[in-house]
């Protein structure tokens, strides 16, 4: 049976909120792990709003210190605390970010009492940051004025599922099916009885999913997620302010489908929209004149990975 894996908006707005709209966060739930990406403004409103709850949360990764990726943090931290967690947070960001909240309890009172681990994410190079037994999750570097991470979270290769019949066939062993199910070839006194894609079926497709906010158009980035099932990527600008992306280190909408295009994604969501659209209807319609599996990332959507 496949873990659950499904994306939570939780905001999609660009630096300011509105009425209707949060800047960015995002809550990645992968069997019983949830991962918070970036924490902008208003990020605990919406995790209460989506009845998502605040302890399952072990990691969280922010892609840049500009305000509107992680002013979030300070309330949601806050409320941590007020609600008794006790159990070990990891934040993975850059190494400012620790200066940065530290300074901020130490003015207004202490720091919360349950453990906060700080890991210092690479901002040249694509790295694996954090693995378990069934996912993969990576940094990798883009482009933006002061230094952006991207993330990738990766599925990892299950045990291939054993047919039935064969095991009756061959009167298995325990020891037998646990080692046919890892890949190995059904072996009896040294000798090959049966290949193991005669014996076994595949596991389920593996999933992943990349999230790429903010960002200049930067198709070196394209390497670290070639084949990704679902591509998150901001599209602050319709394409007539194409130069207005260019001077801010932000995309386009159509930059953001070539990104998506090139690196062979299954599907493009777009978010980080500039509050001066009221919809994103301009952006999802020009990038899906180059990619037309295109969707814009809404508060509240869930997005189910199959």
């Amino acid at each position: 049976m496949k873990p659950d894996f499904k994306l939570h908006i939780l905001g999609k707005s660009s630096a300011i909120p509105t009425k209707t709209s949060f800047p960015s966060a995002q809550l990645l739930r992968f069997h019983n792990h949830s991962f918070l990406i970036d924490c902008g403004e208003g990020c605990q409103i919406q995790l209460r709003r989506n009845q998502l709850g605040f302890s399952e949360i072990r990691h969280i990764f922010i892609s840049h210190v500009h305000g509107d990726h992680y002013f979030g943090l300070f309330g949601l931290l806050s409320s941590m605390r007020l609600l008794g967690r006790n159990q070990i947070l990891h934040i993975h960001a850059h190494p400012k970010l620790e200066s940065i909240i530290k300074y901020v309890f130490s003015q207004g009172g202490s720091m919360p009492e349950f453990p906060i681990v700080f890991h210092k994410l690479n901002f040249n190079a694509k790295e694996l940051i954090l693995s378990n037994k069934l996912l993969d999750i990576y940094s990798f570097p883009m482009k933006h004025k002061i230094p952006v991470c991207g993330f990738l979270f990766q599925e990892k290769q299950t045990a291939r599922n054993i047919i039935e019949k064969e095991i009756d066939a061959y009167d298995m062993s325990y020891q037998e099916i646990r080692r046919i199910k890892q890949g190995a070839d059904l072996v009896r006194n040294g000798k090959t009885i049966e290949k193991n894609d005669k014996l076994t079926l595949p596991g389920h497709a593996l999933r992943s999913y990349a999230y790429c906010s903010d960002t200049a158009y930067y198709p070196e980035m394209v390497k670290h997620i070639k084949n990704v099932q679902c591509l998150y990527h901001e599209a602050t600008f319709g394409n007539h302010l194409k130069e207005n992306a260019k001077e801010t280190f932000h995309s386009t909408a159509c930059e953001a489908a070539m990104i998506a295009r090139e690196a062979n994604a299954k599907k493009l969501l777009l978010g980080h929209f500039s509050t001066r659209y009221h919809t994103p209807d301009e952006m999802v319609s020009e990038a899906r004149e180059i990619f037309p599996e295109t969707y814009a990332a809404n508060e509240n959507d869930v997005v189910v990975f199959q």
